[in-house]
């Protein structure tokens, strides 16, 4: 009792230091005296940590909410949306918990989500031609709308879940910073956006493109009933494997867009799974399900299986599309990124696991490159 009123003491002392700009670093340990320190604080000090600019303020409560998960008192690092950005030092305050929900903060998953586009667009061009610069821009910028749209919808479904989970409880919606309401007008403002990027394309494509929606709607629900929450994400995010094809020919050439689409999807277990292995003992107490669960032991075994699906798949795609060796020349070395992360990744570390993942972001771009270069050759 004692320990808990010290803790929440000292995080109030945080807090005013918040609300009056200063910076001073916080004393050591005093926050940390209480077996659950985050429980210590009111709801109205949450916020005000989670969305505050002072990196010290927002240290301590990133070591509250890892302390706290762990049950521990020795100082463990623990990753969390709550780190300072360049969104927190370049975006007005009440603007940050908005771009955090987005994901502004995490350039990754528009990456993840722009690729299967660039690759399908490469595909498509004329022989000894690139693909279409205009689409390319559109491709782009859809990827960053639909990515924040697809976060807020899965932290509105997920916001208990999030408060349980040491890495997540700081996203703006688990914290407080930004209510359920106020995420379903961003949401509503994002997909008014998405829509404005995909009438500038042909019916077809418009059709194709709005179909997704269904998918990035239902995956936050695959978490709760399959162990293949992973597999689902890969059929939702690599949708512009046929997106991109779509809108340079009006038209989809299955030879092509099926085996890169189920490419993207293969590789999308690979980096999510390792991607769940951040959060595997907080998701077993949340009841979260994932194929890093599933795999368990045997995880770098099957992730081995997916990669090779997934460099078959390209191959594939590539001999539909009639690309010169260039393409296979730069798949083989994107191969042996893809096996490079399996291989070394220490799926125990958490902070490994995270570089992992950013790292596909290489990865796609490698795919891309190839066959912009396979199409030149062609």
């Amino acid at each position: 009792m004692v320990h808990g009123l010290a803790a929440k003491t000292h995080c109030a002392s945080v807090s005013r230091d918040v609300e009056s700009g200063a910076h001073a670093p916080p004393r050591k340990n005093a926050c940390f005296a209480a077996a659950s320190p985050v429980g210590a604080l009111d709801r109205p000090t949450v916020r005000r940590l989670a969305t505050t600019r002072s990196a010290s303020a927002r240290r301590t409560f990133d070591d509250l909410n890892g302390r706290a998960a762990l049950g521990n008192p020795a100082r463990v690092p623990v990753r969390n949306d709550a780190r300072d950005t360049w969104v927190d030092r370049a975006l007005p305050r009440d603007a940050v918990p908005f771009a955090k929900l987005a994901r502004l903060d995490a350039p990754i998953g528009a990456h993840l989500l722009m690729w299967p586009c660039f690759w399908s667009a490469a595909l498509a061009a004329d022989a000894g031609a690139a693909p279409d610069v205009g689409h390319l821009a559109l491709f782009a910028i859809g990827s960053v709308l639909l990515r924040g749209a697809g976060c807020t919808v899965n932290d509105l479904w997920d916001r208990e879940i999030d408060k349980k989970v040491a890495r997540t409880r700081t996203r703006p919606i688990a914290s407080g910073a930004v209510s359920p309401l106020a995420a379903s007008a961003f949401l509503g403002a994002q997909l008014a956006a998405g829509l404005g990027v995909l009438l500038q394309f042909d019916d077809f494509t418009r059709a194709l493109g709005a179909s997704s929606l269904v998918m990035v709607g239902a995956y936050p629900a695959m978490k709760r009933i399959t162990d293949w929450p992973q597999a689902f994400l890969g059929l939702t995010i690599n949708w512009g494997a046929l997106v991109g094809w779509a809108a340079a020919k009006g038209s989809l050439e299955p030879t092509v867009v099926l085996p890169l689409y189920l490419s993207g999807a293969a590789w999308t277990v690979v980096y999510d799974t390792i991607y769940a292995h951040q959060d595997k003992k907080d998701d077993v107490a949340a009841g979260v399900r994932s194929t890093a669960l599933h795999f368990g032991e045997d995880t770098k075994e099957h992730l081995g299986a997916f990669a090779g699906l997934a460099v078959a798949g390209l191959v594939g795609a590539g001999a539909g599309a009639g690309v010169a060796w260039p393409f296979y020349a730069g798949v083989a070395g994107a191969a042996s990124h893809l096996f490079w992360q399996i291989r070394t990744v220490d799926l125990d570390d958490p902070e490994d696991c995270a570089a992992k993942f950013r790292s596909n972001a290489t990865y796609g771009g490698v795919v891309f490159l190839s066959a912009v270069a396979g199409k030149a050759f062609a």
